[in-house]
């Protein structure tokens, strides 16, 4: 892992923040706190963060309330924290966008290695410096924060649910997804859409992002299976 991760921290206990960040930091990441969701917010809006460590019980606005402000313009993986135990609760979180759960009280080295398997899943073992990431020596390029896709430097227009779609495909490069892991990832458990609805998606931005005659093609279908994006690792540019 990377000192170029930038984790945001946001709890209004200032024991739990003080020794979160102490062992994030120890493991060589970059670490922003915030002690209220409306610091919160704030600083997600201004610093480029990769990975938010969120608790559910904040003054000023609620973990609840960030977390599906933020799932509005950002797919960064969220780990929430929370003293309410129950597989109700569980499943409301995950279906607001959290990307893992962890209880109160909980083992921060327990934390820290789901911090590192959420950032090797969701990044690749890549290293992000910016918002933008570019596939192709700049065939391919997406404005993550700003939800911005350039195909040979023309923008290319995708709904919200094709961004989603979208990018899910691309933070697991490489790796066949069914439609039932696109619907669960981009949309939640509590998605009401049929899974079919993935192909149409897929056939969009597969004519959006795939429709010249260029060597590159970027979604493929693996029969019976599901869906991937497909590139060549040494072509990724950060």
């Amino acid at each position: 892992m990377s000192s170029q991760f930038k984790i945001l921290v946001v709890d209004d206990e200032v024991n739990i923040i003080n020794v979160v960040k102490a062992y994030l930091q120890k493991e060589g990441f970059q670490v922003i706190t915030a002690n209220n969701g409306e610091s919160a917010l704030n600083i997600f809006n201004r610093e480029d963060v990769h990975l938010l460590i969120l608790d559910l019980m904040l003054p000023k606005i609620s973990g609840e309330a960030i977390c599906t402000k933020i799932r509005e313009t950002s797919n960064i993986p969220i780990i929430m924290l929370t003293a309410k135990s129950d597989e109700e609760n569980k499943i409301q979180g995950i279906s607001m966008g959290a990307d893992d759960y962890l209880t109160k009280p909980f083992s921060v080295r327990e934390l820290v290695v789901r911090v590192k398997a959420l950032l090797r899943r969701c990044y690749n073992n890549v290293v992000p410096e910016k918002n933008t990431i570019t596939f192709n020596n700049g065939d391919l390029e997406i404005n993550m924060k700003e939800m911005i896709v350039k195909r040979k430097g023309k923008s290319v227009t995708l709904t919200p649910n094709e961004f989603k779609v979208f990018t899910v495909l691309i933070s697991n490069p490489n790796q066949i997804l069914s439609r039932e892991q696109l619907v669960y990832k981009a949309f939640g458990v509590e998605y009401d859409g049929f899974d079919r609805t993935i192909d149409s998606y897929i056939k969009n931005i597969r004519r959006k992002i795939d429709s010249d005659n260029s060597e590159f093609k970027y979604i493929v279908t693996v029969y019976s299976m599901g869906y991937k994006f497909s590139y060549s690792p040494s072509e990724v540019l950060i």
